[in-house]
């Protein structure tokens, strides 16, 4: 069925077109560079998966309860709305945030691989190309990955967000190289790092499980070449410069804070757009989600040098200076970590059925 046929609203013009700007800059130094970036460069290589054959799409996912959502996770949860919903309302509203959400994580993905294919045309550096001509495969994956999870197990889709749409809008028009560095891999990709985890943590369910823990593993060598490249060009830059990039993380971050609230979803509902937002900003969950939200992108922000009295302000407003402080090498490993664990789950118990199946069919043959 046609992706158009899916979506639970209406998404517009089946093309968006972002007007290029910039110029494309080529290399004709081949045979230095940096060498954390080139080791990140071969990582990046020896690190490609396919998605058809890594993920287990067999398994069954109820779409009704595709992530193993708890109830008051959900906005409305408590509220005279919630009140008049029968059990199969309930697994309906369900479907529809799931949708939402992964939803996000595609149009998401889909731009960071436009990101990171201007990054290949636009950065100076031949290290810094080569590293990013990966990362398009990876995001290319990711994008493939989370359409075939909304097609085949959920059957439905929702429109990009109107903030996530903005802040892409505004990376990609933006004619300076750094800023798809500082727009997706900083601000869009670690918020979505932070949404991965949480539901890669807390949910029963096998499929989502890997499908997340295997994009966040591509994820966690992202976010290590933004850091690379910007915490070296930033030391370059002069104070307004460097205040102008803070203005640009201030106003993605708010945007970012509001991409995750699901108006969308409610409104389609019945539930009127200012009610809807209401709920959501009373949510203790979704407060709490929010938050966690920025526990990769603060401290990303402060290690690459934008750390002026202003952000810093910002990120007190927004209750989430103290995210500063967090160890995000540690993150970055644990995330690694947690997809080879999986991996190694997965083939041993598949290695264990089969030594069982073998040895069902020897003792079958020996008893006739």
């Amino acid at each position: 069925m046609a992706t158009y046929d899916l979506y639970a609203k209406d998404p517009g013009a089946p093309l968006w077109q972002v007007p290029a700007t910039g110029a494309a800059r080529f290399s004709w130094e081949y045979d230095e560079g940096r060498d954390r970036l080139l080791a990140l460069y071969q990582k990046g290589k020896d690190k490609q998966w396919d998605g058809q054959k890594r993920i287990d799409w067999d398994l069954e996912v109820d779409p009704y309860d595709p992530l193993g959502t708890p109830d008051e996770s959900i906005s409305i949860y408590g509220t005279p709305y919630w009140a008049r919903m029968n059990d199969r309302d309930k697994g309906e509203l369900r479907k529809h945030f799931a949708s939402w959400q992964f939803s996000q994580f595609l149009h998401g993905e889909q731009g960071a691989m436009v990101c990171a294919a201007r990054i290949v045309e636009s950065v100076p550096d031949l290290d810094a190309k080569l590293y990013s001509a990966t990362q398009t495969m990876d995001e290319a994956r990711h994008a493939e990955i989370y359409a075939r999870f909304l097609h085949e197990k959920i059957g439905m889709l929702y429109p990009v967000n109107d903030n996530l749409q903005s802040l892409l809008g505004d990376t990609l028009r933006d004619s300076r190289w750094d800023m798809p560095y500082l727009g997706m891999q900083v601000l869009i990709e670690g918020l979505a790092l932070a949404a991965f985890g949480m539901i890669r943590d807390t949910t029963d369910k096998p499929l989502p499980k890997q499908i997340l823990a295997y994009v966040m593993q591509d994820e966690a060598r992202h976010v290590a070449f933004g850091r690379m490249a910007l915490r070296d060009y930033y030391k370059q830059l002069t104070d307004a410069e460097l205040r102008e990039r803070e203005e640009f993380v201030i106003e993605g971050c708010y945007l970012m804070r509001d991409r995750l609230r699901g108006v969308e979803v409610l409104e389609n509902f019945g539930i009127p757009k200012a009610e809807a937002e209401e709920y959501s900003e009373r949510s203790e969950f979704l407060a709490l989600f929010r938050q966690l939200l920025f526990s990769r992108i603060v401290p990303c922000v402060k290690d690459i040098g934008l750390w002026g009295k202003r952000l810093q302000q910002a990120y007190v407003d927004m209750g989430v200076f103290d995210m500063g402080n967090s160890n995000l090498d540690l993150l970055m490993a644990q995330d690694e970590e947690l997809a080879e664990q999986l991996d190694a789950e997965r083939f041993a118990a598949e290695e264990k059925a089969r030594v069982a199946e073998v040895e069902e069919a020897i003792n079958a043959g020996a008893e006739s």
